[in-house]
């Protein structure tokens, strides 16, 4: 969710931003930072929801930056109106301060909001921050297909849950996702069977501290078990496993089965975790045993691990444009591996994925 877009095409047209908070003083800020962006403009503030919500009718703004926690009307209440009855793209700003702000701001993500950015604090770096961090997310917001973010009002719980998983993976479906990413996995991930006879690894752009909050709502949702991955672990079948925000992971080899290894190195395409060090990695280990899978977002994160997953013989699958919120990714993969295997609508990838997993398996 934090990809670097590179090379931009910006309009004659400023986009108009509604700026809704309760605090008076964050509202200053946030349209301070805002103004500063050459492409948007600050057509207005709000209080609370109900506010926000009669601006929306009132001045008709390009995107809003949404406060999660709010009185009279809060963030989740007023996104769940937004995205059904005056679609747009939303931003969340969240404190992230508690497991409860993590958590309402993953709800959030699901019912449709864009992406989500931390309130700045008192410091200078970290208003810088947030500067950076809040244009990225204004600039994916006006890219969004909108048909494709409408609410996943209550996403799908599996039936049944796998037991304790103790062998290791025969294959791999590795998946990487950015900006709609956490709608797209609340969907794809309940899907998957219990026996599914194969190791999942998700990575999805989010900064550290998230995805432990991420993971626990997918264990919610899911038949298979949901965790992050940690260094040193064994991978194992039936099982699926997060990359940490903040960690790069990939697979290497240790006593004959394959373990993580996680790294706080350099940014890859600007983010950290990036799909292609895990895509690379489970091509090396897996080869024609692996299933790659990229999911909406925008930049090029997951192009050439994809590309390297299908020269060693493995499967590629990718989300196609009409339900993706950003088709960015998907593109680029697709430029990169010359063809993929199967372009599918975000509601087909759990079976595409199993039909390749079975195959796979029973070569």
């Amino acid at each position: 969710m934090c990809a670097r877009y590179g090379t931009v095409i910006v309009s004659s047209r400023r986009s108009s931003v509604l700026v809704v908070d309760d605090s008076a003083f964050m509202r200053t800020i946030i349209s301070d930072l805002i103004a500063s962006f050459p492409e948007f403009t600050v057509i207005g503030t709000a209080r609370d929801g109900h506010d926000a919500l009669e601006k929306i009718h009132a001045l008709d703004p390009d995107v809003v930056t949404l406060d999660v926690e709010m009185p009279v009307v809060d963030g989740i209440a007023a996104l769940g109106y937004i995205m059904s009855e005056v679609p747009r793209p939303v931003v969340m700003l969240s404190a992230l301060e508690a497991r409860g702000d993590v958590d309402l701001t993953i709800r959030a993500l699901e019912l449709g909001a864009v992406d989500f950015v931390r309130k700045p604090q008192a410091s200078k770096a970290d208003l810088d921050r947030v500067k950076e961090r809040l244009h990225e997310a204004l600039r994916a917001a006006v890219s969004v297909n909108l048909r494709a973010t409408s609410m996943l009002a209550r996403p799908r719980r599996a039936l049944g849950r796998a037991g304790a998983a103790t062998e290791g993976a025969r294959a791999v479906v590795a998946i990487a996702a950015s900006t709609g990413g956490p709608r797209a996995l609340a969907e794809v991930l309940p899907a998957l069977p219990a026996n599914l006879d194969a190791a999942v690894i998700v990575v999805q752009h989010m900064p550290t501290g998230f995805t432990s909050g991420f993971a626990r709502r997918l264990d919610d949702l899911c038949a298979l078990p949901v965790s992050e991955a940690d260094d040193g672990e064994p991978l194992r079948a039936n099982r699926i496993y997060v990359a940490r925000g903040g960690q790069h992971v990939r697979l290497v080899a240790a006593g004959g089965t394959a373990v993580f290894a996680l790294d706080g190195g350099k940014t890859v395409h600007g983010v950290r975790p990036a799909a292609d060090p895990l895509f690379v990695s489970v091509a090396e280990h897996f080869g024609a045993r692996a299933v790659g899978v990229v999911l909406t977002g925008m930049g090029r994160d997951g192009a050439a691990g994809l590309a390297a997953i299908a020269a060693a013989g493995g499967c590629t699958v990718v989300q196609d444009e009409q339900t993706c919120t950003i088709y960015g990714m998907p593109r680029e993969a697709k430029v990169a591996c010359g063809r993929v295997d199967a372009e599918v609508a975000l509601s087909d990838v759990s079976a595409t994925v199993q039909q390749l997993v079975s195959r796979r398996v029973s070569a």
